[in-house]
């Protein structure tokens, strides 16, 4: 229920740093997807302060993040539109604070499992590394979409996406696993929905009429068209006022 917080701080750091205007219909989607989820998975773990924290943080932090990636790579004098040249500059500073967190809570294990260090079938030991490796190609398969996706929306359209995964997987665990839903929690489901529905619908209007604008933009930039257009007054207006300098 927590994650569903992270929206709500993507949201609210995007109109901080002016990359979203404050509408109504705006703050109608977030409030729909937030609300929805938080009924769509209520009651389902128990509670815990520590993880509750934690988990808000995590929003917390998340929010800052998505919302500054969006500036650096919508920013067209930094040169980080394409997803590789940011993940070339962020990824090596984000492997960098992991290894920390990396080396405390999973090195020692690592370093004395039987799979790596004192393995007996070197098959076993090929298992590990083609699986380490799959798992690489698809991290850099999750990152590349994540800033693409950015790049060329929002930092709110992603968290949107997020959580239209989150959904569908908890979805399928109530047919695979057999959790239970309750009436409250299926009603989250349907308002969630809706608010996802919704936000795709403002998206498709919006980039239709930036489509409609596009046409005359090109037309009123065009010199040779504005010339054409120009009303015969205005024009012998504008030779008199560059006859008259010449003649004083």
């Amino acid at each position: 229920m927590t994650k569903s917080s992270a929206i709500l701080f993507i949201l609210l750091f995007s109109l901080l740093f002016k990359l979203e205007e404050m509408r109504v219909t705006l703050l109608l989607v977030v409030l729909l997807i937030a609300g929805g989820l938080f009924m769509f998975t209520y009651k389902s773990t128990q509670f815990n302060a520590q993880g509750f924290v934690l988990v808000l943080c995590a929003s917390f932090l998340g929010g800052i993040r998505w919302t500054l990636t969006q500036i650096l790579m919508q920013k067209a004098e930094l040169g980080l539109q394409n997803p590789i040249d940011i993940m070339f500059h962020l990824q090596p500073l984000m492997f960098l604070g992991l290894l920390p967190l990396f080396a405390v809570f999973e090195g020692l294990p690592l370093s004395i499992s039987e799979k790596l260090s004192r393995f007996h079938e070197a098959g076993m030991l090929f298992s590990l590394v083609g699986k380490l490796f799959l798992g690489g190609i698809l991290a850099f398969g999750l990152g590349f979409s994540e800033f693409l996706l950015v790049s060329r929306t929002s930092s709110l359209t992603l968290s949107i996406a997020g959580i239209f995964k989150e959904i569908c997987i908890l979805f399928l665990a109530t047919h695979l696993l057999g959790d239970r839903l309750s009436l409250l929690n299926w009603l989250g489901f349907a308002v969630c929905l809706l608010g996802i529905s919704l936000h795709v619908v403002l998206k498709a209007m919006n980039s239709k009429g930036d489509k409609a604008l596009e046409p005359h933009k090109e037309g009123s930039s065009d010199p040779d068209l504005q010339l054409l257009l120009r009303h015969p007054e205005q024009a012998e207006e504008e030779e008199e006022v560059v006859e008259t300098p010449q003649q004083h």
